[in-house]
């Protein structure tokens, strides 16, 4: 398989569980979607070897070789996606993440009920090729990391409270309690409707209206892979400045033509000054002028229990490496910690146990058992990683730091001292804990 591959692509093949069809085939090379096809005879293999572990009783998940990854996942017995990474270092998590959300685009666009209930292959085939710009958006290099954290991306806006007030406003007036305001792919503001969303939903619709062409207005219909899985809501778009999106998720009403200049204007044409700010967020995350360290090559924070992140490699966007190469880094060590010191059952688990037992018994800070509080003890709070190889890249150093529910990942200049890691960490993740 190894010269079949084209080198460094990365390959997704979808199939039919039960007939082993191919529905689509996407790859990558170097982050940029390509489209070398795999010949049928490996992609036969790759599903034939999988089909005989099941006969078996057997799950096989993942393999290796001396230089690919690949892993298997089937869902509902219907559809069975496998992912081929020649990329050094990348994890399974990585990988079965990227099929869930893959699998996810495909109930977004087409719908729980034609997955798992094919009638008409070739029908599905042609209905699967609306799902191909936002998966493929999955296997490029995106500057966005909720595919990974499953975590919805956020932008911090200066006049947050404004905007919120006015979305709330503009969603009563409009009929629906899911409204957001999507910069680049990232959420700036949102009702409360919107915000509870589930998995993976919540994480895929503004990735959606990221990764769609420049449209004035759009009435796209969508399921939500959580929510309403084989009943369609209507994704309503309407772009109020270049790459700010107003989105709103609704039934059959309103219609697209009963928002009318007249209902924007009385919104949101006051806060034309405010809408501006939010649009430098894409990158950025975080207003222009917040107070960050300038050893701070970029940033992760997550809320765990909020299911929301902020991310940046743009802080100070005039150093090296390139923002490519610390979105990958960043990327490559919140998979290393998850996947070996901050597991995600760890993160959420002992924190919503000692959360029901608190609201039982009225008293804050104690774990449900004795055993709790010492296996709450061995969990670690923080880690640093020295890269001591590979220009521009030697000395870089990584960290984490968990307090609560909130995780703060940091990619730091060569010349942070690394006795110095973890006050930095605790005082930078103090100043973000307002925010998210």
């Amino acid at each position: 398989m190894g010269d079949e591959r084209s080198g460094s692509a990365v390959h997704l093949l979808c199939l039919a569980a039960s007939s082993g069809v191919p529905l689509f085939c996407r790859s990558s090379r170097g982050g940029n979607p390509a489209r070398p096809q795999l010949p049928f005879s490996v992609i036969g293999s790759l599903n034939g070897v999988h089909m005989f572990g099941q006969n078996l009783e057997a799950q096989l998940s993942s393999a290796r070789t001396e230089d690919t990854i690949v892993v298997w996942k089937s869902f509902h017995d219907s559809i069975t996606l496998i992912v081929l990474s020649p990329e050094e270092g990348t994890s399974e998590l990585r990988l079965e993440r990227l099929l869930q959300m893959v699998f996810g685009a495909m109930v977004l666009l087409v719908g729980l009920e034609e997955l798992t209930n094919i009638r008409n292959v070739e029908r599905l085939k042609k209905e699967l090729r609306a799902s191909y710009r936002l998966i493929d958006s999955f296997l490029g290099d995106s500057e966005l990391i909720g595919d990974l954290t499953q975590c919805v991306d956020c932008v911090i806006p200066p006049e947050g409270s404004l905007l919120q007030e006015a979305l709330s406003g503009f969603a009563e007036a409009a009929g629906t309690a899911f409204v957001s305001l999507v910069v680049s792919g990232r959420v700036v503001a949102a009702t409360e409707g919107w915000w509870r969303l589930g998995t993976p939903e919540a994480v895929l619709l503004p990735w959606l209206v990221g990764s769609l062409p420049p449209q004035a207005a759009r009435d796209y219909p969508v399921y939500l892979p959580h929510g309403s899985p084989t009943v369609p809501h209507r994704l309503l778009t309407l772009t109020l400045l270049p790459s700010l999106e107003l989105c709103l998720l609704c039934g059959p009403r309103p219609a697209l033509r009963q928002l009318d200049p007249q209902l924007l204007e009385r919104w949101w044409q006051p806060l034309l000054g405010p809408l501006r700010t939010c649009l430098p967020l894409g990158p950025r995350a975080l207003p222009d002028g917040f107070p960050l360290h300038t050893d701070i090559l970029g940033l992760l924070l997550l809320h765990l229990e909020l299911k929301r992140c902020l991310f940046t490699v743009e802080p100070f966007g005039d150093k090296e490496p390139s923002p490519e190469q610390r979105r990958r880094l960043l990327r490559n060590f919140y998979t290393l910690v998850t996947t070996t010191h901050f597991p995600p059952d760890e993160e959420t688990g002992s924190a919503n146990k000692q959360q029901s037992h608190n609201s039982n018994t009225g008293e804050p800070g104690l774990p449900e058992k004795a055993e709790d509080a010492v296996h709450q003890a061995q969990l670690p709070r923080a880690c640093y990683l020295v890269l001591r190889h590979g220009e521009p890249r030697r000395g870089l150093r990584l960290m984490v730091l968990q307090l609560g529910p909130r995780q703060l990942l940091l990619l730091l200049a060569p010349q942070s001292p690394t006795h110095g890691l973890r006050s930095l960490a605790t005082h930078t993740l103090h100043a973000l804990t307002p925010l998210l």
